[in-house]
């Protein structure tokens, strides 16, 4: 027989929790081709188009539907298959009524490129063709009419008229056709007369009761915030998008947006959708937003999946084949980092004396409240324009590099700066002497609009305002005289202290704004005006954003302030125009701000003679995921010659990242949940810039309990970090930017009541000098790192979609208990499988292997090291901290704790077993909560499987706890079948062809 060789091991091991194999799960592939599964008509889309691959394990539901659009139209190619496939679910959807009586509606995810705007105008057309003459078409900006107008002219249906709302007189003329509204002017009031007062009524009076024609709510991201968090309200857009929902039941809604489910609670205005409401698992919005937010991202992905599944929702983007995604991490040369710490140092004096300034006024808590909003919404912006200020050189640099290497250049921007600029034209009466610098103006501004010390002639005012004219009883004239005497005495003492305290703080604001000129000198000139100057000026460069003028330098070497206007083209079309020269190739770099990073596509198209490859240069991260896809999605769509490189410039600055950060947590969860998985957006390095999340809180809030010695630390402090990191500086820099508060009298250090919100710490700390922030950012990075690895330990790490079945892996299918849900629009389907993955190979697979080999060194080899290790000198340091005169130094390593309470333990076993919940699992969501709650606890993360069978069997779906056999029957079996006895499911024994997730096509 083969002998063994044992490897020993030196270590002890701990009496730890057992670790799930997670690791042991690989990551699925992000995205997989797509192509219409169930639809088999019109012609391939002119560019690669990918769907998340968690999606496209579901199957949608069979189709039924008969389109109405005629075979020349399709054969033409002016829909394609894609396109044609997308219009036939959402007439086929809205079929269905939903158990409140309103009419199902549908959600097109698709990203850009995908031609969003032909979809729509098909449905559109679709509807016109059956006599459904009228309808709604909502979107973001006026101008894309025209967009919609040459939509529906490319589908053959330019005999359907675009009336825009806000031109519309008489609502007699438009008998039907589109009416194309902003969100904003669904809110408006009529300017013109008549019986019905708001833009609202008379679209409600043009529809009719009975209205069954399409509602359109495009770029419907616009509409969010129905269900605001915190304090803060509902949008009137929000409001006023459900209304019109609720005055129309039977109306044909379709909701289009690649970014319109960025944040789950931006769904709320998605009602018609029926995932929440009359006989559905939950009763509100608000049930619906608290299961999803308390299991995690998995739980998002399952409901994307879930609207596949039910044929509500559809979302295809083009392929990323061929973008490059860079982060370029921009050095700070000594210069800049000595600006920016005199920058820190001028804010910490400013804060000082506005803190001194309004307790020597005795300001109100309301003023004072109001003068901290505003102070450190001044200090956010005036660091990010310093960031932003750090990069131009190298973005500089990249651009001219590309445009030699035969590229062309696109710099997206989100503020201009404008509002400073023309402050200080109008202090300087029209005129300029050098490029103004944004950074100083918002200082400035907040200095002479914001200090606490009034001009002395108003505060006599106000004060004279609020003396009154007494009035004298019966009292005789001497102590009368003898009052008003002291009274007299009192108050020139008290006026004599309040102009002490007034001219006090004059002075302090006198010595500020002193000081800030002293800095102007190093501070950066505008950023968009210094990108333009430098890459060769306006003759050169494409602006498109909103502002109306620009600070040039002449060839005199003068610098004026000009209007973008030009003689030939009006205002109003001027980024249209700027758009046109780039296309054309007369300018090669294009700078957008947000103003125009909707509807405006400037990719290498076909059409067009400039077809150079596109570079889009990111130097500030949009301050939303909304906003980020807006601009991304400018270089990168349909019909295009090459694909778009991304290059996003990062500074070394720590606190910076707080803007990836933001932008990185909703492309996480806009993956998870408008393309079905979280992962679509990792593969674009922005992941790793992701803080704001449990374990991001839960590691800021052990960093700033250590700093203020509350808690003990998690990790060690920096190395390269001189001096003590929890003394002195670290501490200093953080009460210079109000997160630590210290008591004047007796020195003790509190922390500030949002001192763990993730947003404020991020932004606050670049008020730090550099050294500081880089080595507190570090610590904070590290605690993170220690947080994750803990989570990872316990089996509560979110680790996205995992796949089982690759590589050397066998899964086997062991058992399969079907449950049949039907629902409002097609029967699915619950099922419950038990799978058994074999890695490794059997006994005798190892033997007849070994018998093959004849080397000296063959044979087989068992470790001896366990998971949990410990070396000799831990046990011994442990032993000594622990040991006392009732403590024992012994331990007794009994049985696996899983065998203790019934459970099979497989831990070391080649064969594991899983159970994987799949198909419509919304459906049973809460008797899901009732069986896995007892066992896993409420805030457990739900964990998506995919696996790949023998067979050849795909199964995409909830990994369930492993519960005792006894407890899984009673559980799920016994509840899925006394829900059944209800009504609400039946259970099903066997059935040919399932709707459901567990099988999608193996190929």
């Amino acid at each position: 027989s083969p002998s063994i060789t044992t490897t020993p091991s030196s270590a002890s091991t701990l009496d730890e929790p057992e670790e799930e194999e997670e690791d042991e799960l690989g990551h699925a592939e992000t995205y997989a081709e797509y192509m219409p599964m169930k639809l088999k008509i019109g012609q391939r889309h002119p560019d690669p188009v990918v769907e998340t691959s968690s999606l496209s394990s579901v199957n949608p539901p069979d189709v039924w539907y008969r389109l109405s659009i005629s075979e020349e139209v399709i054969d033409r190619g002016c829909l394609s298959a894609l396109q044609l496939e997308a219009i036939t679910y959402a007439a086929q959807q809205h079929e269905t009524f939903l158990p409140s009586g309103d009419r199902a509606a549908y959600l097109i995810g698709d990203g850009a490129g995908v031609g969003k705007g032909r979809t729509i105008a098909g449905v559109i057309y679709e509807n016109y063709l059956l006599g459904r003459k009228r309808s709604l078409w909502f979107s973001v900006s006026n101008d894309l009419k025209y967009d919609a107008e040459r939509d529906l002219r490319d589908i053959g249906a330019k005999n359907i008229q675009v009336h825009s709302l806000n031109k519309v007189r008489n609502f007699h003329q438009a008998l039907k056709g589109v009416i194309f509204a902003t969100y904003s002017s669904l809110i408006g009031e009529s300017q013109s007369g008549g019986k019905y007062k708001t833009r609202f009524q008379q679209l409600l009076h043009w529809c009719g009761e009975d209205f069954d024609g399409v509602i359109v709510y495009d770029e419907c991201h616009k509409a969010k915030n129905v269900c605001p968090i915190g304090s803060s309200k509902p949008t009137k857009t929000g409001l006023a998008v459900l209304e019109l929902q609720n005055k129309l039941p039977k109306a044909r809604v379709v909701y289009a947006s690649a970014t319109g489910a960025s944040e789950p609670r931006n769904m709320a205005y998605m009602n018609r959708l029926g995932i929440w409401g009359h006989k559905t698992p939950f009763r509100e919005f608000g049930n619906f937003i608290q299961a999803v937010e308390r299991r995690g991202v998995g739980a998002m992905e399952i409901v994307a999946m879930d609207m596949k599944l039910r044929g509500m929702y559809i979302a295809r983007q083009l392929s990323f084949t061929g973008v490059t995604f860079k982060i370029e991490e921009v050095p700070l040369t000594q210069q800049y980092i000595n600006m920016y710490n005199k920058s820190v140092r001028l804010w910490v004096s400013a804060r000082e004396r506005f803190q001194q300034a309004a307790n020597l006024m005795d300001a109100e808590q309301r003023m004072k409240k109001s003068m901290w909003g505003q102070f450190w919404s001044a200090h956010q912006r005036f660091f990010k324009y310093l960031c932003i200020a750090s990069k131009v050189r190298r973005v500089v640099q990249l651009a001219r590099e590309e445009v030699q290497n035969g590229k062309c250049v696109v710099i997206g921007l989100q503020s201009t700066g404008e509002a400073r600029t023309l402050e200080a034209l109008e202090e300087g009466g029209g005129e300029l002497n050098d490029f103004v610098s944004t950074a100083k103006g918002v200082l400035q501004s907040l200095i002479e609009k914001h200090f606490p010390a009034p001009d002395r002639q108003k505060l006599y005012k106000v004060k004279k305002q609020k003396k009154k004219p007494r009035k004298h009883g019966g009292l005789s004239g001497t102590s009368s005289d003898e009052s008003q005497s002291e009274d007299s005495d009192r108050e020139s003492v008290k006026d004599s202290d309040e102009s002490d305290a007034v001219e006090h703080a004059q002075m302090m604001k006198k010595e500020l704004l002193e000081k800030l000129e002293d800095l102007a000198e190093d501070l950066p000139p505008n950023t968009l005006d210094e990108l333009i100057d430098e890459l060769g000026g306006p003759e050169n460069v494409a602006e498109m954003t909103g502002r109306k003028g620009r600070v040039v330098s002449n060839d005199d070497g003068s610098i004026t302030y000009e209007s973008r206007s030009e003689l030939d083209v009006p205002v109003e079309i001027l980024n249209l125009t700027e758009k046109q020269r780039f296309m054309d190739g007369e300018k090669n770099i294009a700078i957008i701000s947000e103003a125009a990073s909707s509807g405006i596509s400037l990719q290498a198209d076909r059409r067009v003679k400039n077809q150079r490859r596109r570079v889009h240069m990111t130097l500030e991260l949009p301050w939303s995921a909304d906003r980020a896809i807006q601009q991304f999605g400018r270089t990168h769509r349909s019909n295009q010659v090459t694909a778009p490189e991304y290059v996003f410039l990062i500074s070394e600055l720590a606190g910076e990242q707080r803007f990836a950060s933001i932008v990185a947590k909703r492309l996480e969860s806009l993956g998870a949940l408008t393309h079905g998985d979280r992962r679509a957006t990792e593969t674009r390095d922005l992941s790793r810039f992701n803080f704001d999340n449990k374990y991001g809180r839960n590691a800021l809030e052990i960093v700033m309990k250590s700093i203020v010695k509350l808690d003990s630390p998690l990790v060690s402090p920096p190395a390269h970090f001189k001096g003590d990191f929890f003394k002195g500086k670290i501490q200093s820099g953080l009460i210079g930017v109000g997160l630590i508060n210290m008591e004047d009298r007796s020195g003790t250090m509190s922390l500030d009541k949002d001192y763990n919100n993730m947003g404020k710490f991020l932004n606050r700390i670049l008020g730090m000098e550099v050294q500081q922030q880089n080595a507190l950012f570090q610590y904070f990075s590290d605690t993170l790192a220690a947080v994750i690895l803990e989570a990872k330990k316990s089996g509560r790490y979110d680790m996205g979609i995992l796949d089982l079945g690759n590589g050397d892996e066998k899964v086997k299918k062991v058992d399969c208990r079907k449950f049949l849900t039907p629902g409002y629009t097609t029967s699915g389907h619950v099922e419950l499988y038990t799978v058994s993955v074999e890695r490794g190979m059997s006994w005798e697979e190892a033997t007849h292997a070994w018998a093959d080999q004849s080397g000296p060194d063959d044979g087989f080899y068992a470790s001896l090291q366990n998971e949990f290790l410990e070396t000799n000198l831990q046990i011994i340091e442990r032993s000594v901290q622990s040991c006392s005169g009732n403590a024992c130094c012994f331990r007794r390593r009994g049985n696996c704790k899983k065998a203790s309470v019934g459970l099979q333990c497989e831990v070391g076993l080649r064969c594991r077993t899983y159970y994987v919940l799949c198909g419509s699992v919304l459906s049973v969501w809460n008797e899901l909560e009732e069986v896995l709650t007892p066992v896993s606890g409420t805030n457990v993360k739900v964990q998506i499987v995919r696996l790949r069978t023998e067979d050849g069997q795909r199964i995409v779906g909830e990994s369930t706890v492993k519960l005792r056999a006894s407890e899984r029957d009673e559980g799920v079996n016994s509840r899925l079948s006394r829900c059944a006895r209800r009504g609400r499911y039946s259970p099903v024994i066997e059935q040919l062809h399932p709707q459901s997730l567990c099988h999608a096509p193996s190929t």
